[in-house]
């Protein structure tokens, strides 16, 4: 096997075939020479990254899930933070051990192999690359309740949003983590403020407001609804819309490289940052929903906590307020903008994606092609369905079925993180853990378990069939060119060559 000598100092190799017909390919020190990262990140700001990735879920987005009603919602709720308490303890124990930039694909590929880290990177791929796109959505339509402009005009709101913080995170990771604890705090701020806003103003009324929705759907108008108008299934129907309240905290393990001590930092890092969200998903859902315009009105809300502060402080000064809530939202569009130039990084280091794009700036140290490319990869997606089915119709697609394309990325990547933390205690039961989840193998599986009947009644749910057989096709693709092009070109990067050196002698290095 050859692969073309250049900038990249990959040069012929005959290769080593493996199991599974896997090859790996030489490279010489200038292919990692090209690809340093710079370190940065502490505890804070492992938090920050943590909690600023999730918090716009709780100013948009979950409040979807208020269509089957708010019993429907809390229930859902509950279920979800046990499903994350799990799985971010598992990273809490598995990063440390395993301190790359790869994060689940490398846990999956130590653990059970290639295939199963490739596997595991898609579904990441697909979770860290839509989100992003799902909160720009929201982003401009917060932007345009700022400005007044026109449904059609949000493109350029998503345009100009991408450039400036895939920008910010080029420049550099000390101002990229600099940015990310200043907005997180401030996002954390404005729900502190809404929460305390809602609490005093005397217009909290759950009764009549949380339980507005009927056991037909209807709204009622002076609320006393059922508490579960839709019963139990109503619950497992919700619970796609509750992972947003959490979804994107399992991304701290990719700061690893960035991190100035990761066996130390990432799990105080995590574990903060999976508590401070808990506490406000459960503020948020019963406070947000507490006022008008109530269950009925926030299911169909785009801007939720921008509808709960015009309760509270009346629309004369919504555009105020409007400005203050975006701030949320940029907290976590900027953190997974990070997460998704990562992910793309390190698949695209150990060969399994195309090796250009982990080249990092010069001078920056910044994965720079790979920040580009997932910014324009997601941006692609949003415009060919905005474009092809209208403002109106295109708004319903991304704000709805493009966020349960994220979810169902991520599950598929939960089950499989679940799946590698167990894998990895009874196949390395000796390998230095420098953190133990108090959960142990017990939480891994309830985390396998959640995660599959989420993505079960995502599958069951006619309207959004359509996302998850997105994601299907995505697979399907990407899996082809593994099979065809990629598995021949994997290269040893420090998560294979982790894996490798740790006893997977199938695998050998020529």
């Amino acid at each position: 096997m050859s692969v073309g000598q250049g900038s990249t100092g990959v040069q012929p190799s005959a290769g080593a075939q493996g199991a599974a017909g896997i090859t790996y390919t030489k490279v010489d020190d200038s292919y990692f020479e090209a690809r340093k990262l710079k370190r940065y990140a502490r505890v804070w700001s492992l938090w920050a990254l943590g909690v600023g990735a999730v918090i716009s879920g709780h100013y948009s987005g979950w409040n979807l899930g208020l269509a089957q009603g708010y019993g429907s919602m809390l229930f859902a709720t509950i279920i979800i933070a046990t499903m994350y308490l799990g799985l971010t303890f598992s990273l809490a124990e598995m990063s440390p051990a395993l301190p790359h930039t790869g994060g689940a694909y490398s846990f999956a590929r130590t653990a059970m192999g290639p295939w199963a880290g490739y596997i595991t990177g898609i579904a990441e791929n697909i979770e860290f690359v839509l989100t992003p796109a799902v909160i720009v959505f929201f982003i401009g339509s917060y932007l345009s309740a700022i400005f007044g402009t026109a449904p059609e005009f949000q493109p350029v709101y998503w345009i100009l949003s991408y450039a400036l913080f895939v920008g910010l995170n080029i420049v550099g990771v000390e101002l990229s983590f600099k940015v990310t604890v200043t907005v997180t705090v401030m996002a954390l701020a404005v729900l502190v403020v809404f929460y305390l806003s809602v609490l005093f103003s005397g217009k909290l009324d759950f009764a009549h407001w949380a339980l507005n929705i009927g056991a037909d759907g209807a709204e009622l108008a002076n609320g006393g609804g059922p508490f579960l108008p839709f019963g139990i299934k109503g619950i497992f129907m919700t619970m796609p819309f509750a992972v947003w309240l959490f979804l994107a905290i399992e991304q701290l393990p990719l700061a690893a490289e960035e991190s100035h001590d990761p066996q130390k930092d990432m799990p105080k890092g995590i574990i903060l940052g999976i508590l401070t969200l808990i506490v406000s998903a459960f503020l948020v859902t019963f406070l947000n929903t507490s006022i008008a315009p109530g269950a009925a009105g926030l299911a169909k809300s785009g801007e939720p906590l921008l509808d709960g502060f015009r309760t509270i402080f009346g629309s004369d000064i919504a555009k105020i307020l409007a400005a203050i809530a975006v701030i949320g939202l940029i907290a976590s569009f900027h953190t997974i903008i990070f997460a998704f130039g990562r992910q793309i990084y390190s698949l695209s280091r150990a060969g399994y994606f195309p090796s250009f794009l982990s080249v990092t700036h010069g001078s920056r140290k910044t994965p720079h092609v790979a920040l580009i490319a997932g910014a324009v990869l997601g941006l692609l997606v949003m415009l060919i369905i905005w474009f092809s089915k209208g403002a109106e119709a295109g708004a319903n697609v991304i704000g709805g079925t493009l966020l349960n394309m994220a979810v169902a990325g991520a599950m598929l990547a939960y089950f499989m993180q679940g799946m590698s933390y167990i894998t990895l205690k009874k196949k390395f039961p000796n390998i230095h853990r420098p953190y133990k989840s108090p959960f142990g193998n017990a939480g891994a599986l309830v985390c396998m378990i959640i995660a599959a009947i989420t993505l079960y009644f995502q599958f069951t749910d006619p309207v959004f069939q359509n996302g998850v057989l997105g994601v299907a096709i995505y697979y399907a693709v990407m899996m082809a060119y593994f099979l065809i092009w990629g598995r021949h070109k994997l290269i040893l990067s420090p998560e294979e060559e982790f894996a490798v050196t740790k006893g997977e002698g199938e695998y050998k290095s020529h």
